[in-house]
């Protein structure tokens, strides 16, 4: 691939553009996903530019960047307090969606990846379980436009829900972190609400985060082959790796920050290269099916969540 022909059109600079453009607190994960969809249907991606590899690569990266923001002690106390809704939303979620995926007739990888990005923390768990169970892009792709679309929803719609059931801040943090998908979508969510909400839903989500080890091994079990061992994924480790700097060396505190928040940025853009490779005409060939399959368990996880936090 030479540099040149990365520049050799108009519309090239445009994408570029767009793409330094996702790298700005502004530009929210949902309308990333957007942009680079519109790129690849109008036919605006650069000759010769893989987004896949260069998505994936930069994916990983920012996988281990989000591992600085764990809080470690707030997380495993979240998890000891709420372990028993975590554990139910998080395995209930997966089953649920295995048996959805049966009934749809959908590609299982897909079904899969949904079902993980449902029950866990929505992009960064796609993300993650994707090379365990050795996904393809289309795969990726196709599970994180579902997601995304319905996490853009909810992040309207919670705050509006909540406040008609008049839900407590801490009903409404716990429900946040439950049924909405990805964890920027949370804190929005959640912020919109109140303090006391965004921080009850924040520590809520980093601790469903923590999940993404388990399930990325219990994925690449599920999933291997005949001819193929067990591959830990090495950006999980690392990911482990940077959760335990950050909790062992507390002084570097302000570099892990400022790591974490460049890891968002960095997510950010590589939704914009995933969404690439998302064109109006692969949506079309993909049909319906994984859009029902993301609004069943979306509904499922978020009624069910919401009867057992007011009636509890």
């Amino acid at each position: 691939m030479r540099f040149a022909s990365l520049f050799s059109r108009p519309t090239d600079w445009l994408f570029w553009l767009v793409a330094a453009l996702c790298l700005l607190p502004a530009i929210s994960s949902p309308l990333a996903l957007i942009f680079g969809v519109v790129m690849a249907s109008l036919g605006w991606i650069p000759e010769g530019l893989k987004t896949g590899p260069v998505a994936k690569k930069l994916l990983a990266g920012s996988i281990v960047a989000l591992g600085f923001g764990i809080h470690l002690e707030q997380a495993i106390a979240a998890s000891k307090a709420g372990l028993g809704i975590i554990v139910i939303s998080i395995f209930g979620t997966l089953i649920l969606g295995w048996l959805l995926t049966r009934a749809l007739k959908l590609e299982h990888k897909t079904g899969y990846l949904i079902s993980a990005g449902t029950a866990i923390c929505g992009g960064s768990a796609i993300a993650a379980v994707a090379p365990a169970i050795n996904a393809k892009d289309h795969h990726t792709s196709i599970a994180l436009g579902t997601v995304f679309v319905l996490n853009s929803v909810a992040l309207f719609l919670f705050p509006a829900i909540g406040h008609l059931l008049n839900m407590s801040q801490e009903q409404f943090g716990i429900w946040s972190a439950i049924a909405i998908h990805d964890t920027s979508s949370v804190v929005g969510a959640a912020q919109a609400y109140g303090d006391q909400a965004l921080m009850t839903a924040t520590t809520l989500k980093l601790a469903r985060a923590l999940w993404i080890i388990p399930v990325a091994f219990i994925s690449a079990l599920l999933f291997r082959s005949s001819e193929r061992r067990i591959a830990v994924p090495g950006f999980i480790v690392l990911y482990c790796v940077a959760i335990a700097i950050a909790y062992l060396l507390p002084q570097g505190a302000p570099l892990y920050e400022l790591t974490f928040q460049t890891g968002k940025r960095v997510l950010v853009l590589c939704l914009f290269l995933i969404g690439c490779g998302i064109s109006a005409k692969r949506l079309k060939e993909a049909g319906p099916k994984p859009l029902l399959l993301g609004v069943g368990l979306w509904l499922t996880i978020s009624s069910l969540s919401l009867i057992y936090l007011l009636n509890r």
